[in-house]
Order: C-alpha cells, then sequence, then structure tokens
C-alpha cells in the first residue's frame, strides 16, 4: 500500500493530485465538500459537549451554592419531587429531625420515613392512632398549603408549612417553636389566670383577641359574645383609644375611662396598656383597674384614718379640726366653746366581767345616746377606750355647759340592756371654756382633761371645771415625772428596809424594801408622789429592776438566815421581762432564791392572766418565796388563794390599826392568822404601832410583824448596824 502523506492531503495544491486511482476528475469537488461538512460536524459536537460539561460544572457550583445558601438558614428546608422523595434537604432540617435523619437519602419517600419514624415512637401524637395519623400527615403533604405543628418525642414542637412548586414537586420548612409555646404557655398562665381584668385586642381596638376570667366576671360578658365586640364598643363614649399615640403608661393610668358592663351600668377604669406579639402579630394587652371601687377604699381609709373604728365617731384629728373652725368663728363674736371629756366609770370593771364583746356593745350605746343629746353643730368624738370628747358651741356661760354636762350624766346613768345583761355605769366629766381656758384646740382640750382627772379622783359620778391650780398640779407631775427618769438612770433611788420581826423570838428575820427618793433641790420625796407617775408613765419597769438589784446586792451582805422582801407591781408582770430580772439580779448578787421574797398585790390576780401565773410558778420554782401583800382589800381575796400557793400573807395596816380597841377588827385579824395557819401559810401583820396592836397579834398566833412600833425603814448601813448589834445581845444572852 502506497504511503499516505497527510500533509498532501489536508493541503491540496491541484485538484489532480487529489484523486484516488481509478476516480475521475469530476468527483473531487463532491468529496472536498463532504470532508468539509463532516469537520464541521465534529467541531459541532465538540463545542457542544464542551459547553455541556460547562453547565454541568455550572450547574454543580450552583447546587453547592445552594447547598450552602440553604444550610446556613436557621428554618429546616426540604425538597421533594412530585413522587414525594427527597431530593434535597439542609442541616437544620436534618438536625430538627436527629432521630430520623439516618433515614433520609436521596430517592427516599418521606412517607417511608414518616412510617417508620412512627413504629420507633419519634412522634408521640400518633400513638394509639398509628394508621391514622399517618394518613392525617400524608394529606397534608399532598394538599399543602396551611401550617401545621407537630409534637416530638423530646417535647419539641415543629411549625410545618410545605408549597407546591412548578414542576408539582414540594418546597417544606420547618421551624422549632418550643420556645415560643413555652412563653405562650407562660403568657397564658399569667393572663388567664391573672386576678387583674386583662384583654388581648389587635392595635386598632377592632378586634378582641382574647379576655382572661377577672375581666368576664368584671364586665358580666359571656366569652364568645365578649370576643365579638371591639374596645370602642365598650367604652361609654367616643373616645380615644386608651394608648393613643403621645401616651405613656403613665398618662394612660392616671387618666379614667368609662366603660360599660353587659348589665349598661359604668364603671371608671384606669387602663394600663402594653404592646407585645400575639403569635406573629403585634397586639395590646390591657390591664383594667376598678377606680370606683378604689376610689371607695380610698373614701373608707380616708374615713378611717378621722374616725373611731368601733363608733364610727370623729377621732382627736378630725376633733382638732373641727374645733380649730369653731374657735376661729368665736374669735369674731362674744360666743364661747366648752369642751366636755367624759370618760366612763367602772367601764373596765365590764370587760373584766361580761367580756370584750359587751364592753363594745356598750360604747356604742354610749356613743348614740351622746348623739341623741347634742345638738346638730355640737362636735362628738371618741378620743381613746372609755373617753368621749363634746365640744360645745355658741354659748354664752359657764352655767350652759353645766347644763349639758347634767343632761349627759343622767342619759348615761339609765341601764343598759346587753347580751341579756342589764348593765349601770356612771361618768365623770371635765369642763374647759375659751377662751379662759385655752384659746387653741390643744390647750383646751388638755384643760378638760385635767379637769377629768380631778372628777375622778375628788368627786366621780359628776362634773368638774378647770382651775388654774390643776395646771400647776400638772406642770408639777411633768417636772417630777422629768426628774425620776433622771434620778433611775443615775441610780439616785435607793432602797430603805423596814425589819420584819419574828413574834415569837423577837428576832428580826427579814427586812422589806421600800424605794426611797432624796431629791437634790426637794429633799426626800414621798413614794406616794413619784409612783404613780412611774406607773403611769412605764417608769415602774426600771425602777422596780434598780430596786431588785439592789435589794438583793445589800442582802447577799447580810446574815444567811435573813431573808429580803421586794415589791412587784403590776406592769412589771406586763413586760414580759420578770422572770429574767430577777434571775439577773440573784445571779449578779450572789443571793440564794430561798433568801428573796418578792410581794405582789391581789390587784394583779384580778387579770386572770395565764401569763402572769406562769411566770409566779416559774419564780416559785426557782425558790423565791411569794407573798400576798394587802390581803383582804381585794375583790375576792380568798379567791385569790385558790389561783396559786402563796407562801406568805400580808394582813393590810387598815385591819391592824385599832386592834386594840375595835372589835370588827380583832375578828377580821383573828380570820385571816386561822386561815393562814390552817393553809400552812406565814401571816405578817403590818402598820402595828402600838404595843395593843402587837399583843393582840401574839395573842391570835400572828407570825410576824412590822411597823413604826419597831423601826422606821432604814438605809443598808443602819440595817448592817442593827443586824450586827442583834447579833451580839444573841451571843451575850448565850
Amino acid at each position: 500500500m502506497p504511503a499516505i502523506r497527510p500533509k498532501k492531503i489536508k493541503q491540496p495544491k491541484r485538484a489532480a493530485e487529489s484523486r484516488r486511482p481509478g476516480q475521475s476528475a469530476k468527483a473531487v469537488p463532491k468529496l472536498a465538500s463532504d470532508s468539509r461538512r463532516a469537520a464541521g460536524a465534529i467541531g459541532e459536537m465538540v463545542r457542544r459537549r464542551a459547553e455541556a460539561e460547562a453547565a454541568i460544572a455550572e450547574a454543580r457550583k450552583s447546587h453547592e451554592r445552594l447547598r450552602e445558601a440553604i444550610d446556613i438558614l436557621p428554618q429546616g428546608i426540604v425538597f421533594l419531587d412530585a413522587d414525594g422523595r427527597y431530593i434535597l434537604w439542609n442541616k437544620k432540617y436534618a438536625e430538627i429531625y436527629k432521630r430520623s435523619s439516618d433515614l433520609f437519602e436521596h430517592g427516599a419517600r418521606l412517607q417511608d420515613t414518616i412510617r417508620i419514624g412512627v413504629e420507633r415512637g419519634d412522634y408521640p401524637e400518633a400513638k394509639g392512632r398509628e394508621e391514622e395519623w399517618i394518613a392525617e400527615r400524608l394529606k397534608k403533604l399532598y394538599q399543602p398549603g396551611e401550617r401545621h405543628e407537630q409534637t416530638l418525642a423530646d417535647g419539641r414542637v415543629i411549625l410545618i408549612e410545605e408549597r407546591l412548586t412548578s414542576d408539582g414537586g414540594i418546597v417544606g420548612l420547618r421551624v422549632d417553636i418550643t420556645e415560643l409555646k413555652q412563653r405562650e404557655a407562660s403568657f397564658r398562665l399569667l393572663f388567664d389566670g391573672n386576678p387583674v381584668p386583662m384583654i388581648l385586642c389587635a392595635l386598632d381596638g377592632e378586634r378582641i383577641l382574647g379576655v382572661n376570667d377577672a375581666a368576664i366576671a368584671h364586665y358580666g360578658y359571656v366569652r364568645a359574645d365578649f370576643e365579638r365586640l371591639t374596645i370602642k364598643s365598650l367604652q361609654a363614649f367616643d373616645t380615644e383609644l386608651p394608648w393613643a399615640a403621645g401616651r405613656s403608661s403613665d398618662e394612660q393610668a392616671a387618666r379614667t375611662w368609662k366603660h360599660v358592663r353587659a348589665d349598661g351600668t359604668l364603671i371608671d377604669l384606669a387602663i394600663y396598656s402594653r404592646q407585645l406579639m400575639y403569635g406573629n402579630q403585634p397586639a395590646m394587652m390591657l390591664a383594667l383597674m376598678d377606680m370606683t371601687e378604689r376610689k371607695r377604699a380610698e373614701a373608707r381609709l380616708a374615713f378611717m384614718a378621722q374616725h373611731d373604728g368601733l363608733t364610727g365617731l370623729p377621732n382627736r384629728n378630725l376633733l382638732r379640726q373641727r374645733m380649730d373652725e369653731m374657735l376661729l368663728h368665736t374669735r369674731r363674736s362674744l360666743d364661747k366653746v366648752a369642751v366636755l371629756m367624759l370618760g366612763l366609770d367602772s367601764f373596765k370593771a365590764v370587760n373584766d366581767t361580761l367580756g370584750h364583746g359587751v364592753g363594745d356593745k356598750l360604747l356604742r350605746h354610749v356613743a348614740k345616746r351622746l348623739r341623741s343629746t347634742l345638738r346638730e353643730d355640737d362636735a362628738l368624738a371618741r378620743l381613746n377606750s372609755d373617753e368621749f370628747t363634746i365640744v360645745q358651741c355658741g354659748i354664752a356661760r359657764p352655767e350652759d355647759a353645766a347644763l349639758l354636762a347634767k343632761r349627759i350624766l343622767e342619759v348615761i346613768g339609765e341601764p343598759y340592756l346587753l347580751d341579756g345583761h342589764s348593765v349601770t355605769i356612771g361618768a365623770s366629766i371635765g369642763i374647759a371654756m375659751s377662751p379662759g381656758d385655752g384659746e387653741d384646740s390643744e390647750k383646751l382640750l388638755k384643760s378638760a382633761d385635767m379637769a377629768l382627772s380631778r372628777a375622778k379622783s375628788e368627786f366621780r359620778g359628776t362634773f368638774s371645771f378647770f382651775e388654774a391650780e390643776m395646771d400647776a398640779r400638772a406642770q408639777s407631775r411633768r417636772k417630777i415625772e422629768v426628774d425620776l427618769r433622771d434620778a433611775i438612770h443615775n441610780e439616785d433611788l435607793r432602797p430603805y428596809y423596814q425589819p420584819l420581826v419574828d413574834l415569837t423570838s423577837g428576832h428580826i428575820t427579814g427586812f422589806e424594801a421600800l424605794v426611797r427618793w432624796l431629791h437634790p433641790e426637794r429633799g426626800m420625796i414621798s413614794p406616794g408622789e413619784f409612783i404613780p407617775v412611774a406607773e403611769e408613765t412605764g417608769l415602774i419597769n426600771p425602777l422596780g429592776g434598780l430596786m431588785l438589784r439592789c435589794a438583793c446586792l445589800d442582802a447577799a451582805q447580810w446574815p444567811d438566815d435573813v431573808r429580803v422582801a421586794v415589791n412587784l407591781s403590776p406592769l412589771q408582770f406586763r413586760a414580759g421581762n420578770l422572770l429574767t430580772l430577777v434571775t439577773d439580779a440573784l445571779k449578779q448578787s450572789g443571793l440564794p432564791p430561798r433568801r428573796l421574797e418578792l410581794e405582789i398585790t391581789e390587784t394583779l390576780l384580778l387579770e386572770k392572766s395565764s401569763k402572769v401565773l406562769a411566770t409566779l410558778h416559774a419564780l416559785r420554782a426557782l425558790g423565791v418565796h411569794i407573798s400576798m401583800d394587802d390581803f383582804g382589800t381585794g375583790y375576792s381575796s380568798l379567791s385569790y388563794l385558790r389561783s396559786f400557793p402563796f407562801d406568805k400573807i400580808k394582813i393590810d395596816r387598815s385591819f391592824v390599826r385599832d386592834l386594840g380597841s375595835n372589835r370588827d377588827a380583832q375578828a377580821i385579824v383573828r380570820s385571816i392568822i386561822s386561815l393562814g395557819i390552817g393553809l400552812g401559810v406565814t401571816i405578817t401583820a403590818e402598820g402595828v404601832e402600838t404595843e395593843a396592836e402587837l399583843s393582840c397579834l401574839r395573842t391570835e398566833g400572828c407570825h410576824e410583824a412590822q411597823g413604826f412600833l419597831f423601826s422606821r425603814a432604814r438605809p443598808n448601813a443602819d440595817v448592817v448596824s442593827l443586824l450586827r448589834a442583834q447579833r451580839g445581845g444573841a451571843a451575850d444572852a448565850a
């Protein structure tokens, strides 16, 4: 075969040279034309293949870009073909369905993964109705367009939305709305269970989206009717919406909006509003405060601030306001103002015997009787437990006030029928008049109070006008209070000791500690002058504590068989720290408890307090002796001997006085001594001043005595000397 020369074939110079053997000259042009066409076709194929490869490469790049794009989305995305087979899904989709992600493959059908997931328990909603649930899910898949929710096995809630593509496929969106559902549940809990009426509405106020039970109860509509209303339909007048532009929440709350209830009644509301998202739409939440109730409450509070809660009468604050108005008016005329301070007599006895409930009813009846006695222009108030104040205006002379006081005393003194009990009480009245007894309300009230104190202490059951001497006494009392406070603080008060003498041996068995106050300016002040002040002002507690400590410290230096007796006030038991004071005094002084004797009066047991009895038993358990002082002067002395096992009974000095010549006194003392001996209790007589009294006591078998016949109260230095002399005399006699 001849060698082929490609160069000559590719680049022929003449037609004759290109012919093959046996080929005619005429066929040469046709061959060339076919070659050219073939070469062109091959080139087109190469070009198209290159374009196809480029398109495929570009498609791959686009696919990668699409995957990168959907992978960064926060929602799950899935693409299915027309047969419901997986084409593409992003990382979030696989993350949401992490329990089923091993089933995702290109070409796998979604319904197969759903069925397997149901069998594995990935969808708890399907439990018990698996086939029905799968059918419902596939129906939503092939009829897309609506959103629905799906709960997974781990409790997450997924929002699903699916759309058809132009080629009949499906693109699906998955959003994890678990946190949103939790917030909605919290909101619902706060909203539905809130006791404050609340409404959720659209921003334009045209749609009510929700109401809580409190709002339904407040307005009176049923829920279905309520949610067909608008905010403007609830408003009584055509006004702007409560959350109108330019108003802050505070401004909205400060303004009152009138709304109408279902029954047509109007209510005043303060509306607090706050914008929030409800689902995927902005909304307004309204909290409704009923100002009608608030105004009523404010009115009640204002009334209570100026009136007595039991009787409804004005209290001191309102009384002073009215008095100031009256006094201002009388300054322009010749009229006078009288202030009558009324105190009920024996009111405490009513409380103690019949109870506080009856006592309260009594006070209300007294208030009613007082109102009926006064003129319309007169003022009436209750200042404290059993005291009332009447302000009489427009009078010309003191006799007008006296006539009113007499009329009041007559009205108050008539019997009261309370809970089946007939109760009769009296009253005392103190009167002060302007301008002589004071030109302002405070001064007049003070003057009337002093006049009342005088009426109670000197007359009782009548009335007394204020006098200048009363003010002087009040000033003196105030001075005593101030000086007494300083004296207690500086420990200027000291105990003096009066001996207790054994009537058989004649020896001193102990001493009663009696408080003494040596004032730097006034000298020795009588206990009868400052003890009542101490009890009224609460100073009796620190004073009693001081005397207890001093007496224990002094007695600790005496012979071991000599006791010390300390008086206790009932007010010290009310303080609640008496047991601690006694324990501390004994510990600090080192005095054995058996050498301490505490004296109480019958008035303490009048209270019938379990706390008092518990304290007495605790003191006795320490080893301290308990003595009943002033026996026979109380209301029911014998009954108190059953309440507590006393160690000693002291016969009051009123029975000892003139004992030698008074047969009645002798009979009483004989009975008390006989009672004490029968109970095994020591009997001590107080106030022994004569030999005749002493002789009678010895004859009746009294154990101890004290009084001026033996010795007055002495300071501790004299006590030590007295005991030393007694011991020396006993040694000489031996």
